[in-house]
């Protein structure tokens, strides 16, 4: 687990720089603190900053083959980097190091841009051939590590975050105005897309193949999620499948130099992890849990539980309001805006833990798996309801009827009915995309200045969930966990994980992450997904007599923030000076008259708008930052230690 980052000019008579590669592995060095190297040759550079995992004396990088003709940097873990050595080496390849960064270079010597279909892991890494002069660039299946690039008609940049990116002297910084209609629409910018108009990231499963005479390629996809197999085997048959296949991957992923431990948040997805690293260790699992002092936000209690079952050494952090007062830490490690609010509980985890361990499994990816959010249910509804509904009376009465029902908040919630009639007026693709959406259409018409407005022109945020629902839609639910995949995991919840523990140099290895497991359970029955109104029925199966009693079938929490009630109290000073401010670069974008009405309605507590007023206040910060004329792009890495306040208990 490192940082890369790099430079190809298209003019092959001018040089990259050694002090401009120092530059921007500097502005990556929390992601990498063992080490730093570089390579240079002309008009190519590469620079990599080490955290050290496997092969801790001698996986240095740049890593090149024999001849010295290809050289590679990395950012991740290869975890059946074994096996494929093995193989390279009954084939006369020549191994230097032990670690699994060097199996690159040689499956790229045999197998080209091909070698991304062998590789089990997560990663992103850039590939120098000097012979055909080709820049090889990729990234994992399933986008666990992130990767921007740069370019123009002169140079290619690429790194790991865009700081390393942005510490490039001469780029255009101009800002996508569909990226803050993303970003508004959904808290994230998903796809392709960046902040920055001229970045772009390379998407999960993609290679891009660059060389000075086709500077302008397009990247290419070497792998796809597909739900459209089923596979009608018998709940028992799935159970032993499902159960191997969680072993193995376990297994896989404890392959380390260094001690491995485990977040632990007291809900299936962990408890199942540790559950399963438990019985394949002797020694016991370290644990890693956050929580909050309000009760319902909180599930130390679950935690402890299951950290005391399995006999292990567990730490655990309440965060307290202050965490939120100061968000330079959030605008420094996420780069773009990003206002998953659980980004400050997972950085005050991975801090925790990374003062203990390098490494970490967690849970990540079991709701996308295995059906877990509650959202999945209720849309099941909606979609059985929508099946009775001729399609006439969906259009001609449901959607007017949908666009004049208030938005009433204050209402009991049978009469909430704006968001049902909305879902039950479209199709099965809409209706997700909208039920995602934490700024919808017509919020979004009256929030943003009408002068932005005009420059989105016809511009559809909600098409990336649409697509990707509408490619895995062999029934609802297989659509909508295709949707979350393709779009949710890989720029929401990855995100946030990657940037908070690469923030403190932790590694997050999450086995349900795996695109072999994950292949084979989007050919399994949604009936064993979910089943009688309870999602993960299978995990449930698989796990009800290995975990503590009643944990397996209680109500689900999630890993959120009192982000509303904090907002009506310790935040309100901050939303005032940078949302409600008409003199604020966020006022280039919004109507802050009707931000002030939202943020008024929801101190009162007539309305529900905690989720839009956080992003418009991380948006505000993050432009305050990144965006003002005379600011220099941030390029200090923040503190071992971030402005929570925490109390540990072991």
């Amino acid at each position: 687990m490192c940082g890369i980052a790099g430079v190809l000019y298209a003019d092959s008579n001018r040089s990259v720089s050694a002090e401009l590669l120092t530059e921007m592995g500097n502005a990556i060095a929390h992601r990498g603190p063992d080490g730093e190297g570089t390579f240079r040759a002309g008009s190519v550079g590469l620079v990599h900053r080490r955290l050290a995992i496997i092969d801790l004396e001698g996986g240095r990088q740049p890593l090149s083959n024999e001849d010295e003709s290809i050289h590679v940097v990395f950012n991740g873990e290869i975890y059946n980097y074994q096996e494929l050595r093995r193989g390279l080496e009954a084939r006369g390849h020549i191994f230097r190091t032990n670690s699994d960064t060097e199996v690159l270079v040689h499956l790229y010597e045999e197998h080209g841009a091909d070698l991304c279909t062998h590789l089990r892991g997560m990663f992103s890494f850039a590939i120098w051939d000097a012979r055909r002069r080709e820049l090889l660039l990729a990234r994992d299946h399933l986008g666990q590590k992130p990767f921007f690039i740069y370019r123009d008609n002169e140079k290619l940049v690429f790194g790991s975050e865009l700081k390393a990116i942005l510490a490039h002297p001469n780029l255009d910084r101009s800002i996508d105005p569909a990226a803050i209609e993303d970003y508004l629409t959904f808290g994230f910018i998903p796809g392709q897309r960046s902040i920055f108009a001229k970045v772009m990231k390379l998407q999960a499963a993609h290679f891009l193949r660059i060389a000075p005479s086709e500077f302008r390629a397009t990247p290419k996809r070497y792998w796809q999620l597909s739900f459209d197999q089923e596979n009608p085997a018998s709940a028992k048959k799935w159970k032993e499948r499902v159960d191997a296949a969680l072993q193995e991957s376990v297994a896989a992923h404890l392959v380390a130099d260094v001690p491995v431990g485990a977040f632990l948040s007291g809900g299936l997805d962990s408890s199942s992890i540790v559950a399963l690293m438990s019985a394949l260790r002797t020694d016991p699992v370290q644990t890693f849990s956050i929580g909050f002092d309000e009760a319902e936000f909180s599930e130390l209690p679950h935690a402890r539980e299951v950290a005391k079952h399995f006999g292990c050494i567990h730490t655990e952090e309440i965060v307290t309001p202050e965490a939120v007062r100061d968000l330079d830490d959030l605008t420094f490690l996420y780069d773009e805006p990003f206002a998953d609010a659980s980004a400050i509980p997972t950085m005050a985890v991975s801090r925790l833990a990374a003062q203990h361990v390098k490494v970490v499994l967690s849970g990540d990816g079991g709701d996308e798996l295995f059906g877990g959010y509650s959202r999945y249910l209720h849309d099941l509804k909606e979609a059985e309801i929508r099946d009775r509904i001729p399609a006439l009376i969906r259009s001609l009465v449901l959607r007017p009827m949908a666009a004049i029902w208030p938005k009433a908040d204050w209402l009991p919630r049978p009469l909430r009915l704006k968001t049902a009639m909305e879902n039950l007026s479209r199709s099965p693709a809409e209706a997700c995309a909208n039920t995602v959406s934490i700024c919808r259409s017509a919020v979004r018409r009256s929030l943003l200045r009408r002068d932005f407005s005009a420059t989105l022109r016809d511009y559809r945020p909600e098409q990336s969930i649409i697509d990707a629902f509408e490619a895995g839609h062999r029934d609802p639910l297989s659509g909508m966990l295709s949707a979350d995949t393709n779009v949710l995991l890989p720029d929401d919840f990855l995100t946030k994980v990657d940037r908070a523990s690469m923030g403190f140099g932790l590694e997050v290895r999450p086995p349900l992450i795996d695109w072999k497991l994950m292949e084979l359970v989007a050919s399994m029955p949604s009936e064993f997904k979910i089943r009688n109104g309870s999602g993960k029925w299978i995990l449930k199966q698989l796990f009800e007599s290995r975990l503590p009693e009643d944990l397996v079938n209680r109500r689900k929490q999630g890993f959120e923030l009192p982000i509303d009630a904090w907002l009506r109290g310790p935040l309100k000073e901050q939303v005032r000076v940078h949302v409600l401010n008409s003199n604020s670069l966020l006022a280039q974008y919004i109507n802050v008259d009707a931000a002030r009405l939202m943020y008024e309605s929801h101190c009162r507590g007539t309305g529900r708008h905690g989720q839009l007023i956080w992003s418009l206040l991380v948006l505000a910060r993050w432009l305050d930052a990144w965006a003002k004329p005379e600011s220099k792009p941030m390029l200090k890495a923040p503190t071992r230690k971030l402005a929570l306040q925490t109390t540990a208990r072991t």
